[in-house]
C-alpha cells in the first residue's frame, strides 16, 4: 500500500467530500483553477487521485461543488429586511468572496449541476426582491443587472497591476513619468486630482456603482408599480 495512503486503523480518520472540496479551494486560492488537477488534489490530501473519485465522481463535479462552497460564504438576504440594504449587502459579500476566490469569477453562474448553497442563494435573492414588489420580469432583470456589476468589477479589479493604494500611486506616477502631461490633460487631471490623493482606493468605485444600481432599481420599480 502507499504510505499516503494508510488506512484509518493506522490513525488516519478516512477523507471526507467536504474535506476534499476545501482542499481544491484552497489549492486553487493559491495557484490558480488552471494548476488544478485530481493528481495534485491527492498529493496535497496524501492521497492517491483516484481514491478522491469516492467522493466526486468527476472533475465537473469537484468544480459544481467547489463553486457551491463560494456561494455558501456569500450572505443571503435576511427574511424581512428592507431590500435595498439586502441587495447591497448581498452584493459587497459577493465581491469579498470573488476577491478570496478570483479563480471563481468565471465559473459562478457556469454550472450546470448547482448545489443546494448555489441555488438556495439565487432563490433567496429572487424571494427577497418579490417580497419588496418587484414583479418577475423585474427581479430577473434586477438580478442580472446586480450580479453582472459585481462579476464584472470582480473580473476588473482581478486584472489590475496593483492591490494597495500605494501601489496604485507608484504605477500612476510610473506612467505620468513616461509622456507629456500636456499631451493628456484630461487623464493628468483625473490621477493628479482624484487617484494621487491620500485614501483613494479603487475599490471604492464598487460600492458608488452598486448605489446607482440600486437607486436606479427602485425608480424603475416604483415606474412599474405606478
Amino acid at each position: 500500500m502507499n504510505q499516503r495512503e494508510r488506512p484509518a486503523t493506522e490513525g488516519r480518520p478516512p477523507l471526507s467530500r467536504d474535506q476534499v472540496l476545501r482542499a481544491a479551494v484552497a489549492f486553487a486560492d493559491d495557484h490558480g483553477i488552471g494548476s488544478l488537477s485530481m493528481r495534485k488534489l491527492g498529493d496535497v490530501l496524501g492521497v492517491e487521485a483516484m481514491s478522491l473519485y469516492n467522493h466526486v465522481a468527476s472533475k465537473g463535479e469537484l468544480l459544481d461543488g467547489m463553486i457551491d462552497l463560494v456561494f455558501a460564504e456569500i450572505d443571503l438576504p435576511a427574511a424581512g429586511a428592507e431590500w435595498k440594504q439586502a441587495m447591497r449587502q448581498r452584493a459587497v459579500s459577493a465581491r469579498q468572496a470573488l476577491s478570496r476566490h478570483r479563480w471563481a469569477i468565471g465559473l459562478m453562474e457556469s454550472r450546470s449541476s448547482p448545489g443546494p448553497a448555489t441555488l438556495r442563494h439565487h432563490d433567496t435573492v429572487i424571494g427577497s426582491l418579490r417580497q419588496a414588489g418587484f414583479s418577475v420580469e423585474m427581479a430577473a432583470h434586477a438580478f442580472s443587472v446586480l450580479d453582472s456589476y459585481t462579476y464584472g468589477f470582480a473580473l476588473q479589479e482581478a486584472s489590475l497591476p496593483f492591490e494597495t493604494g500605494e501601489q496604485t500611486a507608484e504605477l500612476a506616477e510610473t506612467i505620468m513619468a513616461q509622456f507629456p502631461l500636456h499631451e493628456y490633460p484630461h487623464l493628468t487631471e483625473l490621477t493628479v486630482s482624484h487617484v494621487l490623493q491620500p485614501g483613494y482606493n479603487y475599490g471604492d468605485e464598487y460600492e458608488f456603482g452598486l448605489a446607482l444600481i440600486l437607486d436606479g432599481l427602485d425608480r424603475t420599480r416604483d415606474t412599474a408599480d405606478t
